[in-house]
């Protein structure tokens, strides 16, 4: 008889120490041990203190008055926070009797990130998978996949080509076998980052600044990290919440749809997810900015230093980011200096992961690149980050913009048999509080199941 896999509510998520003792104690003592089922318990924001795993970033590297605040998703199983919405998604449909362990294998269409959760979390809880993503993105993330047991399935393109994933996954949907854990459409995914990555970002900037948030920043792939965002202002409404876009891929600043290199974001829609109510700007940023930003973390903190970061931070940066972080980070530069934002204000921003998939990327930037020596390094440094510009910004808070949105998302989900109407009740907030609120009922039937037998 297959059971419910033992994993954490939403509420032990947001605050593991409300986690039985016995079992956070366990699953702390297994975070060396990542095939452990207990690291379950470990997804979460924080640390074995209960804090939140943020870096403050020095301003000598932002140029800004503003703190930026950067919470970290490297610390999570797997290395991402994607696992989260991965582990939402599962565990959902596993106590709604909609995936079985042992009966169902699981499909993960994903750019990378996700597919590694959902590779990591079928492996914990004992599900066949199969994760469907481009066939041009980073090799450490295909072998990652890999070796959490997961077979792939690519489609042709990259970052920017994840649409050819969703019709993949819909004709392997066929298959009544299959279940999708469909990141771009899924509720769990918006839950677990309004839930979880809101509040824990509401608690990171206690004691920084005024400590309120007055921008959050985030790259939208799926757009469930950008969920945070409607915590966020259910706490302070004055937030501004910014959605980034690689420059070459502008889909919804413009409907731009061209190829970049940061991986994790762009994927040419408006996911069903995204609650386009609560976005007030689109920003965007290149892709050359994040990968050569990333180089410069990674590879030259002496030149950090230089410019007056304190050596040994900048050491401890080198591996906190990868390419979206990156960007996360260009993202929150640009609204700070465009709103105006004080040495009081915070922005708040996210790396989902860490450095360790993105070798092959600086590869790829050395083989491109004619020099990197120091002198170019120094270069790189002050364009991206001490004189990164307002430009590319757009106020999306207007009715004109907002139904450009829309009209958008209809484009691109009305093909996938989603109804008008439904597409329409997302016009009210009303439809995502109920979303949200959805929570409740599955703390209860998660505590309720969990281990049990599924009859």
């Amino acid at each position: 008889m297959p059971k419910v896999p033992f994993g954490p509510t939403y509420n032990e998520m947001l605050h593991p120490n409300t986690i039985d003792p016995k079992i956070r104690k366990a699953a702390l003592e297994a975070k060396d041990h990542e095939l452990d089922p207990v690291n379950l318990f470990n997804i979460n924001w924080r640390n074995e203190k209960n804090e939140v795993n943020k870096i403050v970033l020095p301003k000598k590297m932002t140029g800004v008055d503003a703190n930026i605040i950067v919470l970290l998703g490297k610390y999570f199983p797997s290395g991402s926070h994607k696992v989260g919405p991965a582990y939402s998604t599962l565990i959902e449909g596993c106590v709604d009797r909609e995936i079985i362990p042992g009966e169902h294998t699981i499909l993960g269409p994903s750019t990378g990130n996700f597919g590694i959760g959902v590779s990591y979390i079928c492996n914990l809880m004992k599900y066949d998978a199969i994760v469907i993503m481009p066939d041009n993105m980073s090799k450490e993330r295909y072998d990652r996949i890999q070796r959490y047991g997961a077979k792939l399935d690519l489609t042709p393109g990259t970052e920017s080509d994840v649409i050819l994933t969703l019709e993949r996954t819909y004709e392997l949907k066929k298959n009544p076998k299959n279940r999708a854990l469909a990141q771009f459409e899924l509720f769990p995914n918006y839950r677990f980052h309004r839930h979880v990555t809101g509040n824990s970002a509401i608690e990171a900037v206690k004691g920084i600044g005024n400590g309120r948030i007055a921008c959050f920043t985030s790259a939208p792939g799926s757009a469930g990290t950008l969920a945070a965002g409607d915590q966020i202002k259910q706490v302070f409404p004055e937030a501004k919440i910014a959605a980034l876009e690689p420059y070459e891929c502008s889909t919804l600043m413009n409907g731009g749809r061209g190829q970049h290199r940061i991986e994790g974001i762009g994927d040419k829609m408006c996911t069903l997810i995204h609650n386009i109510l609560t976005t007030d700007f689109i920003t965007l940023i290149k892709d050359d900015d994040s990968v050569r930003g990333l180089k410069v973390v990674h590879d030259a903190p002496h030149i950090l230093a230089e410019y007056g970061v304190d050596l040994e931070l900048a050491k401890c940066m080198t591996d906190l980011f990868g390419v979206s972080g990156i960007c996360n980070i260009i993202g929150a530069i640009k609204m700070a200096k465009y709103l105006r934002l004080s040495e009081q204000d915070n922005v708040v921003t996210i790396a989902t992961d860490g450095f360790d998939r993105y070798d092959s990327v600086i590869t790829d930037l050395n083989r491109r690149v004619l020099e990197t020596e120091d002198f170019v390094l120094r270069r790189w440094f002050k364009d991206i980050f001490l004189r990164a510009d307002i430009e590319d910004i757009k106020d999306v808070r207007g009715k004109e913009a907002k139904e450009i949105l829309f009209k958008q998302k209809e484009n691109d989900w009305l093909k996938f048999n989603y109804p008008l109407s439904y597409l329409n009740e997302m016009k009210q907030m009303k439809f995502w509080d109920h979303e949200y609120h959805k929570i409740e009922h599955y703390d209860k039937v998660i505590t309720e199941m969990r281990g049990k037998d599924l009859k």
